[in-house]
């Protein structure tokens, strides 16, 4: 969400600038797991596990956000790393900008056309125009 003086875009901007995305991550680990695998790159802020929104069951990645940028490259260096018997990547994480590369926002599908609706109402071809007329 932007605000008028673009003060938040700002603020999730320097986070973003502080985190590292984990992808592969054991879906047992717990935040403090990471915490404890990440824990030599430096001071960690908070730990996100990405879960589905659905059935509660994590996903396989995470983000760890530290309190200062300097940690990230010492984070990248921990990618393809082991963590619970699974090799980890770790990515600086990107910064998610909204509606970008979605192209347009237009419905897509055989029901919305762009030139003129010759065929509407009930049936197969519909309305007036192919009705049947015997006399």
């Amino acid at each position: 969400v932007m605000t008028e003086n673009g003060e938040e875009i700002v603020q999730r901007n320097d986070i973003d600038q502080r985190s590292v995305c984990v992808k592969n991550v054991d879906y047992g680990s717990t935040p403090e797991d990471l915490k404890e695998h990440f824990a030599s790159c430096g001071a960690i802020n908070r730990v996100t596990i990405i879960c589905d929104k659905f059935t509660g069951h994590p996903k396989g990645f995470a983000y760890v956000e530290f309190t200062d940028s300097d940690a990230v490259e010492s984070a990248k260096l921990l990618n393809d790393s082991l963590f619970r018997g699974r090799q980890i990547q770790v990515l600086p994480k990107r910064t998610n900008i909204p509606f970008r590369g979605r192209g347009s926002r237009r419905p897509r599908g055989r029901f919305f056309s762009r030139g003129p609706r010759m065929f509407s109402g009930r049936g197969r071809f519909g309305g007036n125009r192919f009705r049947y007329r015997p006399y």
